[in-house]
């Protein structure tokens, strides 16, 4: 009888061999690294904490964006290129009854009535382009190949991008400042957090709970989980595909229109292109999780952010680079390529059958 290892060894290839030898190449350098930016004592643990909180923020908005790709990939075993250009399209319509607030200082007498309005105007716009696009550009394609699928969702891409660039011009917009999530809270002696900060924490935590709520006890949340597993049975048990689908792109929409208030928030402006960078991201966070897996696209963004944020410091310091900080993508992708390597299911993730792969 053959062992272990000589079954092992016939089922590794060669390009496994490489992989794993970069694979534990990348991990080393991290390892040092680490270790040498801990021994120059470079930062304080308030600066530390500092990196932690920021990056936390920032993976919430990206875990919040990952729901809809993973949602979509979960139903349709799609990519939806398109669900940048949702999220891009929330927050840059609210800006202008933000806009509007701010000018009649209603932003200063009622900021928590003109907060709410604008996350609803947000989520409404988000959700109707997420459900337009999936009435328009991808139901007539429910049964073509998976490539044609594929190429419709960033051909969508472009013509959300270009449209809204026409509907709003190309410039930069400054979102109004909310003075109650201005400055900061002093948490115990000097460690502080930016209320933003923590407003943003916060908002992403209850919404996800709520998503994650929603799939997991409602009636609707269940039906999608049944098409996710499998069309022809949820059929068979009378379930409505088309609506279930619908459904789905409705909830990603809706996330994605939450996270671009507080990405908008965050960094204060809004434009037509606002949207490609945080999708890489947040398709990268939905990857490194386990795509398809909503507890891991919270994972994988909240893991995404702490890397942009804790990894150049921690990872590249130590070897002297200068400004770190340029690399973060760099070191986010890299980890994403370990992770790839050793987990290709990512962190939650979990091995897809023949006919789901």
């Amino acid at each position: 009888m053959q062992t272990k290892f000589q079954r092992w060894k016939e089922s590794v290839t060669p390009t496994d061999m490489v992989m794993w030898l970069i694979g534990f190449t990348l991990l080393l350098l991290i390892v040092i690294g680490s270790t040498k930016t801990f021994i120059a004592g470079r930062y304080t643990t308030v600066q530390w904490f500092d990196f932690v909180i920021y990056g936390i923020a920032q993976g919430s908005i990206y875990a919040l964006i990952a729901m809809g790709y993973t949602l979509v990939y979960g139903v349709l075993r799609m990519i939806n290129f398109a669900h940048s250009e949702v999220f891009m399209s929330g927050p840059y319509t609210a800006f202008y009854v933000a806009f509007y607030f701010a000018q009649s200082e209603l932003l200063i007498s009622h900021p928590i009535f003109c907060l709410i309005i604008v996350f609803m105007v947000s989520m409404a716009v988000s959700t109707l382009i997420a459900f337009l696009l999936e009435r328009i550009a991808y139901r007539p394609l429910r049964n073509a190949p998976r490539l044609i699928p594929l190429i419709t969702a960033i051909g969508a891409s472009f013509f959300l991008i270009y449209l809204f660039r026409g509907f709003y011009g190309t410039g930069f917009q400054a979102y109004p400042v909310w003075q109650m999530l201005a400055g900061k809270l002093t948490l115990f002696g000097d460690y502080k957090m930016l209320k933003v900060q923590i407003f943003v924490i916060l908002a992403a935590a209850l919404l996800m709970t709520a998503l994650y709520a929603f799939i997991q006890r409602t009636r609707a949340g269940k039906a999608v989980r049944a098409v996710s597993e499998d069309k022809e049975a949820a059929s068979l048990m009378g379930v409505n595909i088309d609506n279930t689908i619908s459904v789905t792109f409705i909830i990603g929409g809706a996330a994605a229109g939450a996270a671009g208030v507080l990405y908008a928030l965050v960094f204060k402006q809004v434009y037509f292109y606002m949207g490609f960078i945080p999708g890489i991201k947040a398709f990268t966070a939905a990857v490194l999780g386990g795509i398809g897996n909503i507890p891991g696209a919270m994972v994988g963004g909240l893991t995404l952010g702490l890397l942009e944020s804790v990894g150049p410091a921690l990872f590249m310091d130590g070897f002297d680079i200068v400004a770190p900080y340029q690399l973060k993508d760099a070191i986010a992708f890299t980890v994403l390529v370990l992770v790839l390597i050793f987990r290709p299911t990512g962190i939650l993730g979990e091995r897809l059958s023949v006919k789901k792969a």
